[in-house]
């Protein structure tokens, strides 16, 4: 960690400064030559799909089809760096669990396949066909239903399906995954809404458009190339009207490192026409009072015999519930609203003149509407926004859920989920000759609960830090060691591999950009993106050793050491053949995944959408509005945005992480160097706390639950936040959250909203 500068950024988004951090970090890796080569493939049809976040791959890729984030993901997986035995001969897992995020993946790749040995305390190599043969043992030996089989985002569609297909067979649907953690909000609002779980905007649409709203997604930090389309909107002058508690240089300018004429001027494009800093929870607020503008406008105009402010066309014939939502809108308090969301009267107003001169407006979102006590109703609540004027299946318009990890919603599309409802169980039984598991498994929220209550015995986690990215950390950590059972698949060493059950296993395995040759010779994999687009995949760079594994090896001989032999599942046929896999994920969902092999190949295809034709798989047959219950995004903790002592905190990312990956301590967007330790605070606040700029605090969290939750060594640093409300970096302040603070119906963990106390500390000598 170099030392601690925190001091105003004053750039764009992009320019220099997103080429210096690419640069730095192949230097770090070592890949300063060949990295750069690598990157030219990345995000192309020969070439292989970023491992880091989903955002849409055009048909017409950029010469630098790749992003800051996207290229440090690249060059943390192909880094020359290795964990050789005797790193685990020097290193005690004790010593170990005394490094950062950071330094534990630094260390590079992972090479051999390990069990822990207790009794040193270190892991031990061991060979493949013994880990999976006492592996095999130990699951034949549970109850399928005290299992996990927990996947992260970023396994391919042919590894998910596998996984998937092993947990029924072994006779569960206990498959907890990353959507859990950010956008199952998302699927469980928009089916209600709309009939599908995803969203409905392609990236042609961004074209067509002539209005976007932003909510609660930080582009700059999450996913870069975004910021090509809105910048091109941008210069269409097209308005683009944000809604964050923080300021965030993305949504501001952005200079595009693509551009010559750019890069060598300087110039920059303003992003956001509108910026609100909306409270944390007040998007409820916020959008009923745009919609409340729009009705009152519309009741103006029909009186007045002027232009209408609504599609009433379209809500008489595709909407249902409109006069409700319609006499709720009028009813609400201006002054009830303003308090919420923390927006003015005429900001709301505002945002809703531009709407009603709009003819195709898109709602792009992220897990600041998600992550909320209200995150379901958040998510309805847009779409509520959009049905007002037709926004929903016409082109340029739609929803847009931004995903995180690269396949996190492809995952979903073959089988990785908790509920049976969701998977073609019959067609599954008929496929494979066996009875799938009716009863619905165990979500993230429902595993950490039944891990801390001891009912757990076995956890095979398929990619991730599991551990590090859920809530309550501490009494995870605590209860995790009770586990009969945990096995890692991974590429690098992260805090999950430090905390482990009575056996466990870590089981290294290729990444996306290696060339993974099995039988049949290279193969390729495939992903599907946010704007579901399914792409193919090719690994370009040599394995980083000779021992590692594909993942779908590594499930085929998890799996046939635990099953009895099924001659309708051909486990070595798949790993030999990657096509072959293709084609039994095609025989399972054909609507989706006709001439898969085919067509994944020639360009990649979109699966369907019959939101996009206004076809409402809902159970009215339209597209629903719905009422919020409460204004109050966090009513059950007994705190309130104006309680002069608890403060709402919002994790947030760093521009030099994904996720749990931490790739160094740099915030440059918001002028934080050497450090991750940070709370920001409003100026006010902070005065009113008798805290100075550099102060150091502590956070515990605000509810009574009799349980302590504390985390200390916070720098306080002023910034541009709402009043009431504070942000510090996820996972660090994840040992803060509840489990059970969690939104309601989808149980996708609060994050963006959790009532913390602060507390002055002394600080470090």
């Amino acid at each position: 960690m170099s030392r601690t500068e925190i001091k105003p950024y004053s750039g764009p988004a992009g320019g220099w400064g997103s080429l210096k951090s690419v640069e730095g970090i192949l230097l770090k890796q070592e890949r300063i030559m060949t990295g750069n080569a690598t990157l030219l493939k990345q995000n192309k049809p020969d070439g292989y799909s970023c491992v880091s976040c989903a955002w849409a791959k055009p048909d017409d890729p950029l010469p630098f089809e790749y992003c800051e984030n996207g290229a440090k993901a690249t060059a943390w997986e192909i880094t020359r760096k290795r964990v050789p035995l005797s790193f685990f001969q020097r290193h005690t897992l004790t010593e170990l669990r005394g490094w950062s995020d950071h330094d534990l993946e630094a260390q590079g790749r992972l090479l051999h396949p390990m069990r822990l040995d207790h009794a040193k305390d270190r892991w031990v190599p061991v060979s493949w066909e013994d880990a999976f043969r006492e592996i095999g043992a130990e699951l034949r030996a549970m109850d399928p239903k005290s299992t996990v089989f927990y996947a992260s985002g970023r396994a391919s569609l042919e590894t998910s399906y596998m996984w998937g297909l092993f947990a029924r067979l072994y006779g569960h649907n206990n498959l907890p995954d990353s959507s859990n953690m950010c956008h199952e909000s998302t699927s469980v609002g928009l089916p209600e809404a709309i009939g599908a779980p995803v969203g409905t905007v392609l990236l042609e649409d961004f074209e067509k458009t002539d209005l976007i709203f932003s909510f609660g997604q930080n582009v700059g930090s999450n996913s870069p190339r975004m910021l090509h389309p809105l910048q091109e909107a941008a210069k269409r002058d097209v308005p683009i009207i944000t809604f964050n508690p923080l300021k965030e240089r993305g949504l501001e300018r952005f200079t595009n490192p693509q551009s010559p004429v750019e890069m060598l001027t300087g110039s920059e494009t303003r992003i956001s026409t509108q910026y609100h800093q909306v409270r944390a929870g007040g998007d409820i607020a916020a959008i009923l009072g745009i919609c409340k503008a729009m009705i009152a406008g519309d009741d103006a105009a029909m009186a007045s015999g002027g232009r209408p402010w609504l599609d009433h066309a379209f809500i008489a014939l595709h909407t249902h519930g409109f006069d409700s939502f319609a006499a709720t809108a009028r009813d609400a308090d201006w002054e009830e609203l303003e308090r919420r969301s923390g927006l003015t009267r005429k900001a709301m107003e505002a945002v809703a003149e531009v709407y009603s001169r709009s003819e195709a407006a898109i709602g792009i979102y992220g897990m600041g509407l998600t992550q909320h006590r209200s995150g379901v109703e958040n998510v309805r609540m847009l779409i509520n926004l959009l049905l007002l004027r037709g926004n929903i299946g016409k082109p340029g318009a739609g929803v847009l859920p931004v995903r995180g990890h690269s396949n996190v919603q492809g995952q979903r599309t073959v089988g990785i989920t908790e509920k049976p409802e969701l998977v073609p169980m019959d067609h599954l039984g008929e496929q494979y000759g066996f009875e799938p598991p009716r009863e619905t498994g165990m979500n993230t929220v429902e595993a950490c609960e039944a891990i801390i209550a001891g009912r757990v015995k076995a956890f095979l986690g398929l990619g991730g830090n599991f551990i590090r990215a859920v809530p309550e950390t501490v009494a995870m950590e605590a209860a995790w060691p009770g586990i009969r059972l945990t096995v890692q698949v991974a590429t690098k060493l992260n805090r999950n591999h430090l905390i482990n059950g009575e056996v466990a296993f870590l089981l290294p395995c290729l990444g996306r950009i290696e060339v993974d040759t099995q039988a049949s010779g290279p193969q390729a994999v495939t992903c599907e993106d946010t704007t579901t687009k399914i792409h193919g995949s090719h690994g370009l760079v040599p394995p980083a050793g000779p021992d590692l594994l594909s993942e779908p090896a590594i499930v085929a001989g998890l799996a046939k050491a635990t099953l009895p032999p099924n001659p309708r599942v051909p486990w070595d046929e798949w790993v030999a053949d990657y096509n072959r896999i293709r084609d039994a994920i095609e025989a399972t969902y054909p609507d989706i995944f006709r001439d898969f092999n085919k067509r994944v190949f020639d360009g990649g295809f979109h699966r369907p959408l019959p939101a996009r034709q206004r076809d409402w798989k809902t159970e009215t047959g339209k597209a629903n509005f719905v009422i919020p219950s409460s204004l109050n995004a966090d009513k059950d903790t007994g705190t309130d945005l104006e309680k002069p002592d608890a403060l709402q905190l919002i994790t947030i990312r760093s521009n030099d992480q994904f996720n749990t990956t931490i790739y160094g301590y740099e915030d440059r967007f918001r002028g934080v160097s050497g450090t991750r330790m940070v709370l920001f605070m409003n100026r006010e606040d902070a005065a009113r706390l008798g805290l100075r700029d550099g102060a150091t605090v502590a956070l515990s969290t605000a509810v009574e639950d009799n349980l302590s939750r504390r985390v200390e060594g916070f720098r306080v640093v002023h910034h541009d936040i709402p009043k009431g409300c504070c942000a510090a970096y996820y996972p660090e302040c994840n040992p803060l959250i509840p489990l059970w603070h969690h939104a309601e119906r989808s149980k996708v963990p609060a994050a963006k909203s959790v009532p913390v106390h602060v507390h002055a500390m002394a600080p470090a000598p």
